[in-house]
């Protein structure tokens, strides 16, 4: 079996890093004032890439976008940057202030069209983010479901070439109940693209479970900022 690449997250509300736990913007931890000293430790731990997330820009209400663009301009980590990521202006945006991925997330689902011109445009640097709960793809930041087969959704962008899936399980995530292994099977068994898998994670072991199931790589959240174990013993695996 081949090793997962360790990615870890730096999720930003009001210019913080932060968690939430499944989704919900009245359940908040803050873990730093500053989220480049975060992405710094993470530099310095070994990692070579990171899940940022805007939760501001993600549900409407303001961005970080000031914060990201210092992130994009000092960190040498590869940065993919998700959050409220809904047109084609924005993601050439963010290629062009560094980003090494750019995650779509509610327009990948409802607004396919705009997907594709992204991922033509941007080949390989577009990454689409599959955020599922009841079984259901969630968006604007988690707060609505759409009524869509993931199936047929994932079949779509199967056919782009875009850099990645993310897949995130919304139940779990922020939980470190352990990671949702059956949905990550699912998804996997439909397309050949990157899979990177989010939630649930609580020790070095779900580390495993999760490449054995097909991701290629595991963001990282709630178990490193909680030090059920540290990113340098995640990364020698």
């Amino acid at each position: 079996m081949s090793s997962a690449e360790i990615v870890p997250a730096i999720d930003i509300l009001q210019g913080k890093c932060v968690r939430l736990l499944r989704g919900d913007y009245e359940k908040v931890t803050v873990y730093a004032e500053d989220p480049l000293e975060v992405a710094e430790i993470f530099e310095g731990a070994g990692a070579q890439r990171a899940h940022v997330v805007d939760l501001d820009a993600a549900r409407g209400s303001g961005d970080n976008t000031s914060v990201i663009a210092t992130m994009l301009r000092r960190s040498t980590l590869k940065l993919q940057v998700a959050g409220g990521v809904r047109s084609a202006e924005r993601v050439s945006a963010l290629v062009q202030a560094g980003a090494h991925g750019v995650v779509m997330g509610t327009a990948a689902v409802r607004d396919p069209r705009l997907l594709e011109r992204c991922a033509r445009e941007h080949p390989g640097v577009v990454i689409a983010a599959l955020d599922v709960i009841y079984n259901q793809p969630a968006v604007s930041g988690w707060t609505e479901t759409e009524p869509v087969m993931i199936g047929s959704l994932v079949g779509q962008w199967d056919r782009l070439p875009l850099g990645s899936v993310v897949l995130t399980c919304i139940d779990r995530d922020g939980t470190m109940a352990g990671p949702d292994l059956d949905t990550l099977a699912k998804v996997r068994r439909m397309t050949s693209l990157e899979l990177q898998y989010s939630g649930g994670v609580s020790s070095l072991e779900d580390i495993v479970r999760i490449t054995a199931a097909g991701a290629q790589a595991v963001i990282l959240g709630k178990a490193l900022y909680e030090n059920r174990f540290t990113l340098e013993q995640a990364l020698a695996l």
